[in-house]
Order: structure tokens, then C-alpha cells, then sequence
């Protein structure tokens, strides 16, 4: 398996960053417009965020999905029976956001939704026409004035010793939107799954953006895009005493639209909700 790392200044560098979507569910942009020192701020101020009582303040709310979820509350992924071992935050626009925090989390927020749309446009234009027929209206339109962007600041915390046998801080998985948007975390541990079922550490230089497939966009292209399972590794030697944060931004269209015959973003997103226990 081959996630390629693509110039996103490069001329050809729409069609090479669908061929690895579509080869891989992943693909690795270089020189975007994610302002690195923007990424490491968010990072830092997060980190203290998580570090801190306040957090308790904040959380979340099962209806609405935002604000913070324990370790405690966190996911157990689909098919698994051990919570990961992470804490996070969901950021929406119209939720509740740490005053202190609110201006730089929304700055980020509104510059990756952007880049979203655009990447967005790259799929489609090189989806090959009898499933971009499919689509039921053009896939950067299904965000537009979205409420459903999910932006969630990850907090995976170092290693006591009396974290639960066999779980992991993020078991295999696949997303349940359409992309994902994700700088390199501050600590390595992002593996994909290849087609031979070998697992494979994803390029995450500090710096590079990684995107992946959802399971949406998997449903409205009739499964020519691929969902891959992906996971966060345990850390080993020196890296068990160190956090890791990570701001992957799930990128979800408006409710009413349509994915396929069967399924609209909110019955989908509904379903998955329920299967991983958060709702």
C-alpha cells in the first residue's frame, strides 16, 4: 500500500490525490494552506486545556454532541469491547468553545473547511461519470452552510500503567463522514489497513495533512471511493510518558442530503451514533 504524499501546489496534484484516495482511503498533502504555526499553537493551548479541571466544566452534551468527553464516555470503536484510550473536545461553530480558546479553534475551523471544499471539487472532478452521476448534488455543495462540521481536538493521554489489557488509544476503525481532515499529530501512532489486511504507518511528518475517506462519501459514490479501517497505535519506550493531540475535522454535509437510496447524513449519522454508544 502506497498513501502517496502530494505537492498541493503541484499542477497535476488534484488527479494524483484522488488516485490515492481512491487506492488507499488516504492521501498526504504538502505545502496546503494549514499554517503549521497556527497547527502547533492549537496544540499547545489545547494541551493545557485538557491538563486543567476546567475541562470538567464543559461536558458534553448527548443531544447536541459538544463540549468534552472523558475518558470515561470516549468511543469504543465498531466491534470492539474497550473504550480507546483518548479524551476530546467537539467543536462546532454554534457550541460551546473555552472563551480563551475560541478565536484561534475557529480560525483553524473556517481554513480546513475551506481547503475542504476544494478538495471536494477534486473528487468529483475526477470521479469517473457513472458515479459522479450518482452524486445527488455536487459534493462541495453538501457543506455549504453545514452545521454538522465536526472539528474534535484529541487528547490521548500518557500511559499509567493501569490503562485496560488489550485496549489501544484509537482501535481499527473507519469515519463516518466524507473527508477527513487531519495535520500530523505531535506524536507518531497512525496506521491504515491495507486490501492483504497488513497494517501501515500513514506519512505524518509534522507539517504534512493527511485526509481520508468517511464512510459517506464511501455511500454516495456507491462504494468506488474506499472507507479504510485505520487506528492509533500504543506508543512504546520513551513516547508512553508523552500526550498525544491530534485535530482531525470531520467533514459532514447539511442533514436533509441525500448519500444514496438508502441513507441521508443525519439517518447515517444517527445509526453510527448508536452503534459506537455516544448517543
Amino acid at each position: 500500500m502506497d498513501v502517496q504524499v502530494i505537492d498541493y501546489l503541484a499542477e497535476d496534484a488534484p488527479q494524483k490525490f484522488v488516485e490515492s484516495l481512491k487506492n488507499t482511503g488516504f492521501g498526504v498533502l504538502v505545502n496546503h494552506p494549514v499554517q503549521q504555526t497556527l497547527v502547533e499553537s492549537i496544540y499547545k493551548n489545547w494541551q493545557a486545556f485538557f491538563n486543567s479541571v476546567e475541562k470538567e466544566n464543559y461536558a458534553f452534551d448527548p443531544e447536541k454532541q459538544d463540549g468534552f468527553f472523558s475518558s470515561e464516555v470516549s468511543e469504543t470503536a465498531k466491534g470492539h469491547a474497550k473504550k480507546d484510550i483518548k479524551e476530546y473536545y467537539h467543536v462546532y461553530p454554534w457550541g460551546r468553545i473555552p472563551p480563551q480558546l475560541k478565536e484561534e479553534i475557529l480560525t483553524y475551523y473556517e481554513l480546513t473547511s475551506s481547503l475542504a471544499e476544494e478538495l471536494l471539487d477534486w473528487v468529483e472532478k475526477h470521479s469517473p461519470a457513472d458515479v459522479a452521476q450518482h452524486y445527488s448534488e455536487p459534493l462541495s455543495n453538501m457543506i455549504v452552510n453545514t452545521p454538522n462540521t465536526l472539528l474534535r481536538i484529541l487528547h490521548y493521554p500518557p500511559f499509567e500503567g493501569t490503562e485496560e489489557p488489550g485496549a489501544i488509544r484509537a482501535a481499527a476503525h473507519e469515519d463516518i463522514n466524507l473527508l477527513t481532515i487531519l495535520p500530523a499529530a505531535n506524536e507518531p501512532g497512525l496506521q491504515v489497513q491495507g486490501t492483504d489486511g497488513k497494517w501501515v504507518d500513514v506519512p505524518a511528518d509534522f507539517g504534512h495533512l493527511i485526509i481520508n475517506i468517511g464512510d459517506m462519501l464511501q455511500e454516495a459514490s456507491g462504494g468506488y471511493f474506499p472507507s479504510t479501517s485505520h487506528r492509533v497505535i500504543n506508543p512504546t519506550g520513551s513516547g508512553t510518558s508523552k500526550s498525544r493531540v491530534s485535530l482531525p475535522l470531520f467533514l459532514h454535509p447539511r442533514s436533509e442530503v441525500v448519500l444514496s437510496e438508502k441513507h441521508t447524513q443525519n439517518s447515517y449519522l444517527l445509526e453510527r451514533l448508536k452503534e459506537l454508544g455516544v448517543k
